[in-house]
């Protein structure tokens, strides 16, 4: 994502809902701040994609945020399946 590159402090709201930010911080387990920014929350996608983040690693590729982007997805409608569990038959 470019706009995470080129615009790291705008808030994470604007990309993704609050499921997949919430998610994002459980699975990574790091602590959420009040306002996350976008670049923030990209790193951890990433890291959930298997990026390292090291020195001399760059950043991180599109497959490797598709694939953290795949876990957090799933994390996010498990959350609200839980959440309106209620509301099922």
């Amino acid at each position: 994502m470019r706009l995470g590159r080129t615009s790291p402090d705008l808030d994470a709201h604007l990309v993704f809902d609050s499921d997949e930010i919430r998610s994002a911080y459980l699975l990574t387990k790091v602590r959420r701040p009040a306002q996350p920014k976008l670049n923030e929350v990209l790193g951890l996608i990433a890291s959930l994609g298997g990026f390292l983040g090291r020195k001399s690693d760059g950043e991180p590729g599109a497959k490797t945020i598709w694939l953290g982007l795949r876990e957090v997805h799933i994390a996010a409608k498990t959350l609200r399946l839980l959440r309106d569990d209620d509301k099922c038959v």
